[in-house]
């Protein structure tokens, strides 16, 4: 088994991933919300916010089997993981109130994006010659 295999561990990282944002963000709102959600409480907000990425999460399980033809989806899910951990990080350091979220979604979400951009490059292939 080659752990260093860039395919084998961006398959590994899309099924972690897309098993915490299916089934993993609600209990952790519910275990850690001052690191998990936002004050004050929108349970509209919520809900939409835990249902879309529900959706990312299965689509991220299903990318998982053929990562190489869903390099866009892969992307998508880094570069918006990454760009809304940012977002949050401007917002949490002008609201004290938001403090605990350096610990929880900011740094959660900005390692998401990194680890799926940075392991979705394509396989390099040796030149014919």
């Amino acid at each position: 088994m080659d752990i260093l295999n860039p395919d084998k561990t961006l398959r590994i990282a899309l099924i972690a991933v897309g098993i915490v944002y299916t089934v993993g963000l609600y209990p952790l709102t519910l275990i850690w919300p001052d690191g998990f959600m936002w004050m004050p409480r929108q349970a509209e907000y919520e809900q939409m916010i835990l249902a879309t990425f529900a959706v990312l999460g299965v689509f991220l399980l299903l990318a998982a089997r053929a990562p190489a033809e869903h390099r866009s989806l892969i992307g998508f899910a880094g570069w918006s993981s990454l760009v809304h951990g940012l977002v949050m990080l401007v917002q949490a350091l002008r609201d004290p109130m938001e403090q605990a979220n350096f610990f929880g979604d900011i740094p959660a979400l900005i390692a998401v994006g990194a680890v799926l951009l940075v392991l979705n490059r394509p396989a390099v292939t040796p030149a014919a010659g």
